[in-house]
């Protein structure tokens, strides 16, 4: 299903929401649509939504398993206003959102899908699941001046750390169960990256209900869904690995010539298995086993 403008999705499209889980994808550029939209597919969703300008092709077999909504709105923050008006359009019904190049990994996907892993969530009484956003390069970035390569895929093996959040609403006491997760590329290119855009962690996963709002940092004006666990014990974690950090870092004047690999002593070839995230800490299988 194709709809021409995001107004006609507002209006006519409502049914793709009704049965979750649903994944919005927004297209900020051509990079990896393909593969993006094919990873999601394959996880299980019962609807994955792309967000893309018109201009922005897609391969026939991936084209007619998709529902395209016309988005030239792909830069910026968007995308949060978008998602905040379809929340209310599809309650009590989990939500996933991501932008191209990125590629959700949870604790056994190989094995077991998207609505399996939520329905356990669901199960434990949570709403919402948090993701860490893992930093994907490119090995070569003269051979691959983008920084994208799924073949040649590094991530960073260690530094990662996480602050405690504060609340300024409570004398800049810390918030139960929540914390700032950093690391990466963020981290290792701080000075490029403004002090708002260098954490890591997103509330990618998330049952949708009214008067729920995503924030600008992705967070959510309900509390309770921006902790990482339960009262009573861990929770299950999932990881979005991603090239968009890389892609910004390269394509921005104030940075590209700065950077000529992003490889170092801490760099590891990317598996594309649950796995080695688990291995690496970079998600949790909580209870689930």
């Amino acid at each position: 299903m194709q709809f021409t403008q995001f107004a006609d999705f507002l209006k006519e499209g409502r049914d793709l929401l009704a049965k979750g889980p649903v994944a919005l994808v927004f297209i900020e550029d051509d990079v990896e649509v393909d593969s993006t939209l094919r990873h999601h597919l394959d996880a299980g969703f019962k609807a994955v939504i792309a967000f893309a300008p018109d201009a922005f092709a897609m391969a026939p077999d991936v084209a007619d398993q998709v529902h395209r909504v016309s988005f030239d709105r792909t830069r910026g923050d968007s995308h949060i206003e978008a998602i905040n008006q379809i929340i209310p359009l599809a309650q009590n019904q989990w939500l996933y959102y991501c932008f191209n190049a990125e590629y959700l990994f949870y604790p056994f996907c190989e094995t077991r899908n998207v609505a399996e892993l939520l329905a356990f969530h669901a199960e434990e009484r949570r709403s919402a699941m948090l993701s860490y956003v893992v930093d994907l390069y490119a090995d070569d970035l003269d051979q691959f001046p983008d920084a994208v390569s799924l073949e040649n895929a590094l991530l960073d093996r260690t530094g990662y750390y996480a602050l405690a959040r504060l609340d300024p609403d409570n004398h800049n006491h810390p918030k139960e169960r929540q914390l700032d997760f950093y690391g990466g590329l963020r981290w290792r290119y701080e000075e490029h990256i403004p002090a708002p855009r260098r954490k890591i962690d997103r509330i990618a996963l998330f049952r949708a209900k009214e008067g729920l709002v995503l924030r600008d940092d992705h967070t959510f004006s309900d509390e309770e869904y921006n902790t990482y666990a339960c009262p009573w014990h861990n929770n299950l974690t999932s990881a979005i690995v991603s090239f968009r950090t890389a892609k910004a870092l390269k394509q921005n004047p104030g940075s590209t010539f700065d950077i000529e690999t992003f490889k170092w002593h801490n760099s590891t070839p990317f598996e594309w298995h649950s796995r080695q995230l688990l291995d690496l800490g970079l998600m949790e299988p909580g209870q689930w086993f």
